[in-house]
């Protein structure tokens, strides 16, 4: 099954310098789950100064437990980067 996933940044005046301390670990867990298959697409949200503020990911799993196991493992989470989300259930188009 797809999840959608948003996940938020902090809004602190530090949010920003945790996300770039965590991105390389970040983006090698990712690598990881793509080359695993679980991890389908993901890219940075943006805010109108082109600002990263969040992330979209969507992900092959079989439950929003394994997405939440996921997300709490990654370095954006530990390190304090992503503070809430939302997972949704999707329907991949057959493109």
């Amino acid at each position: 099954m797809s999840f959608l996933v948003q996940a938020f940044d902090d809004s602190d005046e530090n949010a920003l310098e945790r996300r770039m301390a965590a991105r390389e670990a970040h983006l090698e867990a990712a690598r990881k789950s793509k080359a695993d298959g679980r991890l389908i697409t993901a890219g940075a949200i943006l805010d109108e100064s082109g600002r990263m503020i969040g992330s979209v990911l969507i992900f092959d799993l079989n439950s929003p437990g394994e997405v939440e196991e996921l997300l709490n493992a990654d370095p954006y989470t530990k390190q304090g980067v992503w503070v809430r989300w939302s997972i949704t259930p999707i329907r991949l188009a057959p493109l």
